[in-house]
Parts: structure tokens; sequence; C-alpha cells
């Protein structure tokens, strides 16, 4: 281990185990007068083959496993729980788009799902179209991004990342019974792209978002020919304003190509038609800052989500040549103060439209053709909180809807919905092996009132016959509060795991995402971003005041933005909690986002603020977890990490973990975890997955008091 990355050692009081302890090189960076010192700066890399730095995070993954060897072999058993449960022999529901009916399979070992074609629901002609695990064998990671189909359904494109930086490679294959050999892969190579293309209708002209290396934005998109060299690719649009993220799309009618710009408050979309890709994008309309739109298109008409002058949405539909003038907008679903509306799914003669109310999800079909248009049909489900989302509904001329459906207790579902009359079929239900029994389980919607009056709901399961709401039990809160992101209450086998052994299992619905309204984001980002963290504290000491759980066996878990508000809780209210996961947290804020050659940074002023004014960076300096720490207990802290990831990188948690070992006055566990090949996502592969799963689950579980591997460092 070289000197110059270790200038201290610690040991443990139990183990006598070496503790990794980072040197200390002063780095002084001066803002509005004010001035932070980072001692951990060094830790950055952007190219991430710094010798030192790889040293350190072995010695950290080494520490890890040295201190938690004792709970290896419940980490075992854990895992071989999580994989019982699943089905190892399983397909998805044929979907028809076009003359075929599309599914993916997985059998035994696989770690990925194959992708099949035929000419029937029932698996006539039935092809391989695309080995994956074949594909994948060679890598530690594998990520397969965008499959898509050519219009004449003869060319497959497939994208695949090797590297879990999410920059996707594009591949192309020669369906066609004519190929020779069959099922040719073309010359055609795509690199550095996210991953997706669309298809003009002349099947051989595709279009492209390629990636800024350096940001990791996608910022020009490209029209390639099939046949031609990727370096006399035409450059159609470059967008110049990094505050944008970048993608294309099809309209539902598949007559337009869109280029699609979104901010966190503003949209911009750009259109073409698909009958001539050697044509301008033009704007769809005109673009105005803060308006947010979806717009889609079915046969003479636009019908366009949007939040003009209707915080929460609205639904307008305007003729296909009067598009870009507002005026002629006719409105189709008004703005309401209490439902958020979503968005939208066009067929020939029906809308299924998705809002939400006092924090449900649901779905309306709305008539659009007929003697009945207009007419509404609410389509309805059992379970009194659940996840929910349209499915795979390819083809618009079909008069049912494919939705799926989850909840806390009851396993993921897919529904087929009749849109005429709402009578729903039941196509399929995740089958969990093993002896679960949903009758056992069950789930709850509460309010719980937060500092500021406000009521902030929470999703909660248990298993009834092992909790009596008297404060004994232990509890796992979950949450994340950003972006807008809702995190609804949705089944997991892995969470039967912790059940099974008397969790109660939350999921708090803090400020930050839409669970009751547009309104509900805004108070939870930018000046208003203590929300989110005053919410989860005040669920967590509800839940103990009403007997969920036991104030000494709470733990508390969140990844990415969700990190963020586990680094938060801790500088905030460490002594509410005996362990937290923290999971590619993001956690050192102000210098992040004052740091523009980070990727993602520019993207995310309307979330978190502009530092570089000065009422945002005192907002961010009050809250970003690595400047916050100070000397005091903290909880028990698992961290883990990817070393390639995209969106947070991977020293911002190297950072925090080193400070908190300088910092913290307590002998709790405190251990880092670097997957080496992993990116944002974690480990690729669906066993594989389980592992960190497992690692979570068992360092919890030995952290209670009548564990009997308790362990402290």
């Amino acid at each position: 281990m070289p000197s110059s990355i270790i200038s201290a050692l610690s040991k443990s009081p139990v183990k006598n185990i070496i503790a990794p302890v980072a040197k200390k090189i002063p780095h002084k960076m001066t803002m509005h007068n004010h001035q932070r010192v980072d001692n951990y700066y060094w830790m950055r890399d952007d190219q991430r083959n710094d010798k030192n730095i790889l040293a350190h995070l072995k010695a950290e993954n080494d520490y890890a496993d040295a201190i938690l060897s004792e709970q290896k072999p419940l980490q075992d058993t854990l895992f071989e729980e999580l994989k019982a449960r699943i089905v190892k022999d399983d397909n998805t529901v044929p979907a028809k788009d076009g003359n075929y009916w599309y599914h993916s399979e997985i059998q035994g070992e696989q770690e990925f799902s194959n992708f099949y074609r035929a000419t029937s629901f029932t698996g006539e002609n039935k092809t391989l179209l695309l080995d994956v695990n074949e594909r994948a064998k060679n890598y530690e990671f594998y990520d397969l991004g965008d499959v898509s189909i050519s219009p004449n359904d003869q060319l497959m494109s497939i994208a695949e990342d090797t590297d879990s930086r999410r920059i996707y490679t594009i591949y192309f294959k020669d369906l066609s019974q004519t190929a020779k050999p069959a099922n040719t892969y073309l010359a055609d190579t795509l690199v550095e792209t996210e991953g997706q293309i669309v298809w003009a209708n002349d099947n051989k002209t595709v279009f492209y978002v390629k990636k800024d290396l350096d940001t990791l934005l996608g910022t020009k998109v490209y029209r390639h020919t099939l046949g031609t060299k990727q370096a006399d690719d035409v450059l159609v649009y470059e967008e110049h304003d990094h505050s944008f993220y970048m993608s294309l799309d099809k309209s539902r009618d598949d007559s337009q190509i869109y280029i699609c710009l979104h901010a966190t408050e503003s949209t911009h979309c750009l259109m073409l038609s698909a009958d001539d890709p050697s044509g301008e994008f033009i704007d769809l309309l005109p673009y105005q800052e803060r308006h947010e739109y979806h717009a889609d298109k079915m046969g003479d008409y636009f019908y366009i989500v949007s939040n003009h002058k209707a915080k929460n949405f609205k639904l307008m539909k305007v003729a296909v040549d009067l598009v870009n003038n507002m005026d002629n907008w006719q409105e189709v679903i008004p703005h309401r103060n209490h439902v958020l509306l979503e968005g939208i799914e066009i067929f020939q003669s029906f809308l299924v439209v998705t809002e939400r109310e006092n924090g449900q999800i649901r779905f309306i079909v709305r008539t659009t053709e007929g003697e009945n248009i207009g007419d509404e049909t609410p389509l309805l489900f059992d379970d009194p909180c659940y996840f929910a989302c349209l499915g795979d509904n390819p083809e618009p001329e079909s008069t049912v809807a494919r939705i799926y459906y989850s909840s806390l207790t009851t396993p993921g579902s897919l529904f087929e919905f009749d849109l005429a009359t709402g009578k729903r079929t039941l196509l399929k239900q995740q089958k969990v092996l093993g002896d679960f029994n949903k009758e056992l389980y069950k789930s709850e919607r509460i309010f719980i009132t937060a500092r500021d009056g406000v009521e902030v709901p929470a999703s909660l399961v248990y298993r009834s016959d092992k909790f009596k709401k008297d404060g004994t039990n232990p509890l796992l809160q979950y949450g994340y509060g950003a972006y807008g992101i809702t995190i609804d209450p949705n089944f997991s086998s892995q969470t039967l795991s912790l059940l099974d052994r008397g969790f109660v299992y939350v999921i708090a619905h803090v400020r930050g995402s839409e669970m009751l309204g547009r309104h509900w984001y805004d108070s939870g980002k930018m000046s208003y971003k203590q929300n989110t963290f005053n919410d989860f504290i005040d669920v967590t000491k509800a839940l103990v005041s009403q007997g969920y759980g036991a104030k000494d066996k709470i733990f508390a878990s969140g990844g990415s933005a969700g990190g963020l508000l586990m680094g938060a809780i801790v500088n905030q209210a460490p002594e509410l909690y005996l362990g937290i996961g923290a999971h590619v947290p993001f956690l050192d804020v102000l210098t992040t986002m004052l740091d523009e050659s980070i990727p993602l940074t520019t993207n995310e002023y309307d979330e978190w603020g502009n530092p570089n004014e000065y009422q945002a960076y005192q907002d961010i300096l009050a809250y970003s977890p690595l400047d916050n720490i100070s000397a005091q207990a903290y909880p028990h802290i698992l961290v883990t990490t990817g070393l390639h990831d995209s969106q947070v990188q991977y020293f911002e948690p190297m950072k925090w973990v080193a400070k908190l070992r300088e910092f913290k006055t307590d002998n709790n566990l405190l251990v880092f975890k670097t997957d080496m090949d992993a990116g944002h996502g974690g480990a690729s592969g669906r066993f594989k997955s389980l592992r960190e799963k497992a690692l979570e689950m068992s360092f919890f579980i030995s952290l209670l008091p009548e564990s009997a591997s308790k362990q402290t460092i």
C-alpha cells in the first residue's frame, strides 16, 4: 500500500483490522468571499487510472471485506434466498408490432434475456433475434440499450455499453431471409452515442445522438445512411446550451421524427417528416422558457400535455398545420389544482390518460371518435396503494391497452384492458418461488405531519404475523426526493427477506418528488431543498412514536440523489438511525455544482441552484453533506459506488468516507465498497446485482441488538 495514500492507521478495538485513512492535501476554494478547504480534492481522477487512487479504493475494498467477514455467511444465505425466489426459466408476454410478435426469454443461470419474434402470439415460426448472453459473455459489465426494428421489419439496431459509462456503440443486424449468411451484422457501427436511434421510413436512414466525451451530454444529432461510414454522417442539429438533455422520438403515427430537448423546467422540440429524412428539422412550436410540454401526433392532430398557465399540466389538441401558434390550441382536459396530469398514450379511437391525485396514480380512457366522443372510463385496480404504468402498446389501432401493475404485496402483473368497456384480463403475474403467500403481508398508506404542518405520505409494508405496532420491529425507511421522480409502492421479492425477519419497510414520499403534484416537487428543490430532509426525518420520528419501529432499530437507505438524502440526514439527525445504506451517493454538492467540467453539472442548475449566484451558494452550503460533516457520532454506514459511474463520480463517496473517518467520534462501522467494473446502475445481470442487495441486508440485520454478529469499528 503506497505510503503516499495512507497517512495514518486506525485499528478496530475488536478485530485489530487496519482501516485506511487517506492523506490530506489542502485545496482552497474561494467563492463569494467564502473559503472552503477540501483536504481530499486530490482523489478526483477523470481518467480513473491514477495508481494512488486505485490503491486507496482497493484498500477500502479489502478493509470492507475484512471487517464484514463475519457477515459473509449471512450474505451468502441472503443471496441464495433472493436467487431462490426468481423463476430461472421465464419469458415476457408477446407483443405485436407490425407483422410480428416480439418477446424475450431467459433460462437457467443466464444473466440476461434473449430476444425473439414469431408470426403469431402462440409462437409460430419463432426466431432468435439477439442472443444477449453471447454478446455479454466476454465483459465484466454489459448493458443492452435500445433495440429497434426498422419499419419494414428487415433490420435491427442494438446499442451496447461495455464500460458502464452510458456511452453506447450501435450495431445493425440484417434480419431478412435473404441475408447470407442468416442474421448477418452490417459493417455500420456508430460509436460514442446515447444508445438510441430513430428510423426514417425509407428503412435505410437513421438518426442518433452523439455524446460529448467530456461532459457526457448528448449535444449533436447526426443522420446516418446504412452502408456508409460514420465519418461521413451529416450533423443535422447541435445544441450549445448544456442545460438541456437531448433525446429522439417518433410520433405515434410514425409520420414525424422528433428531437426532444428537456431542461429541468423547459422543453424544446423539433420535428422532421419521417418520409423526408434529408429535410431540415423545424421547431414544433416557438421556444418559451419554463414551458414544459410533451407533444405527440395521430393523423391530423397533435395532442399536447402542457404546463402553460397550468402548474399540474393540461391536455390540448390542435390541427397539425396550426400547432406552432398556441392561440389555436383547444382544451381537452383542463388544469386541476389537485390532479397531476402525467401523460397520455394515443390510440386511434381512444386516449389513455395517466394522472395522479392525493399520491395515487390512475388511468382514464377517453373516447376520441364515434358517438361517444369525450366519454371517460376509469381503469380499476384492487390495492389501496400501488404502482402502475402503461406497458408495451406499439400499435395505435389496437382497442386494448396493456398496463403493468404492482403493489407492496402484489407481484408484478400485466393486465390487458378493453378500452371500450374497461374490462381487464390478467395476462401474466410475476411468480415468486418458495413459500410466498400474499395474504401474510399487509400494506398501508399513511400521512405524517411534518414540522411545518404539511402532510407527508408514506407507504408501508410488513408481515402481519410479525408486526404488532408495539415499537419493537426493526424498520427500514427508503427515500429519494429529487427531479420530480416519484417512487411508487412496488413489489420486490427481495424485500421479503427483511419482512420475514420482522422488518417494516417504508417509502417516505418526501418533497422533491411529484407524489402530490407539481407543487410537491417545487417545494423540495433549490432554495426549498431542506424540506426533503426535514420530511424524511419527521417521517422517521413519527413512525417511531406511532409504534411502527423500534427507536434503536431504525435503518435508512437511498441511492444517487437519495444518497444525498442519506448524507444530509446523518449530519442533521444521526441519533435516529442505527444503520445507513448510501449507494452511488451525490454528496459533494457544492463543489460539483461549481465545476462545469463535471458531467451533467449544467443540467442541474434548475434542480439544485447555480452556486455561482450568492444565494444559491448559501442554500447548497447549508446542507451539502461533505461540507457539513462535523465532530459527532454517526450511525453505522455502508457506502457503495462504481468506479465508472457517469452520473455521480466515484470520488464523491470516496472523499465523504475519508472525511467521515477524520471527524466522526464513534466506533461504529464505516465501510466503503467500490465495484471496479460498474457504473451508476451497479452490477449488470439479474443474479450479480443480488449480491449488492444481500450485502446491504446482511449489514443491517447484523447490526440488530439481538444479532450475535453485531460489530463495532
